[in-house]
């Protein structure tokens, strides 16, 4: 079976949008789409502070009708999706990248509603896109470009394969071209312990810079020849240059380091201010091999 789509729902108006997103992109990769709702489950009378959220029938059919929305929403623009939905336990980052660990994508929405219950605050959205098992999409409002494009991230230097072939695979999903935008503010290092020059000839910089994408992009024309690709060389700071770029953009695909739990400043400065959803794809990381979860799965016919 093909691994699913996961995206996270809380009722916000951004949830809604991711939820229309996940469903256009497991259309486009034909996956089943496995919508989840995080919830803290709390049954017992114990004196914390502070005090957890009570769990009884009244909650766990708010959830049910919450996931019963979100699973109709995502069929109504195609009547063919698979659709699962899923109660989770636990605070939402964390369940929600268990629940994906078979997962090909999860999908939430930038912000939520906000309070002890909402599910998608801009900072459960960072956690989660440096804790996931797999590529994260923030949602924050559908492309509004009449001309889109996919637009990826690069650093012009090798060990971004798995970053090329995840953006690749979606301008040919979208029948969309890629730009690859690489920015750079100083000329790059050359071995450890190399200082960098106090004064530079930007142009010349420039040029090797944009020698050094065209090398990492090498073999990938001959792989993909039906996308059309741009290389975008820029002197501007790399969150600037993506930000700028993400206003006629599909999609804006950048890397995360595999090895850390926290986000880079340009990862964080994009999701916060891009004007087109985002993917943050780790540049390697470890997955589990288990089952994908069945508690509490519901077929939505």
């Amino acid at each position: 079976m093909t691994d699913p789509i996961v995206v996270g729902v809380d009722g916000s108006r951004s949830s809604r949008q991711a939820v229309t997103w996940a469903a256009q992109e497991a259309t486009l990769r034909k996956a089943p789409l496995h919508v989840v709702h995080a919830a803290l489950r709390w049954a017992y009378d114990v004196p914390l502070v502070p005090q957890p959220a009570h769990w009884g029938p009244a909650e766990e059919a708010a959830c049910e009708e919450l996931l019963r929305q979100a699973a109709e929403q995502a069929r109504s623009d195609s009547p063919t999706l698979k659709v699962t939905t899923e109660i989770l336990d636990g605070s939402a980052a964390e369940a929600i990248a268990t629940a994906a660990e078979t997962a090909q994508l999860i999908v939430v929405g930038r912000r939520g509603l906000g309070g002890s219950t909402g599910l998608l605050l801009g900072s459960v959205s960072y956690d989660l896109a440096a804790r996931s098992p797999c590529p994260v999409v923030v949602v924050n409002q559908p492309p509004t470009a009449r001309d889109t494009e996919i637009v990826v991230g690069l650093t012009g230097r090798t060990g971004q394969d798995c970053l090329l072939e995840f953006a690749f695979d979606e301008a040919v999903l979208r029948r969309r071209p890629l730009r690859a935008v690489h920015a750079w503010t100083h000329p790059a290092t050359r071995a450890p312990g190399d200082m960098q020059p106090l004064v530079y000839d930007v142009e010349e910089v420039g040029d090797e810079e944009a020698r050094l994408l065209a090398e990492s992009l090498g073999g990938w024309r001959e792989r993909f020849p039906g996308v059309t690709l741009v290389e975008h060389v820029v002197h501007e700071h790399p969150a600037k240059a993506l930000i700028d770029a993400s206003e006629s953009a599909e999609l804006v695909i950048v890397g995360a380091p595999g090895r850390t739990m926290f986000l880079t400043s340009t990862v964080r400065s994009l999701l916060h201010h891009a004007q087109a959803p985002v993917a943050v794809h780790r540049t390697s990381h470890a997955r589990r091999d288990q089952a994908f979860p069945a508690r509490n799965r519901r077929d939505i016919t």
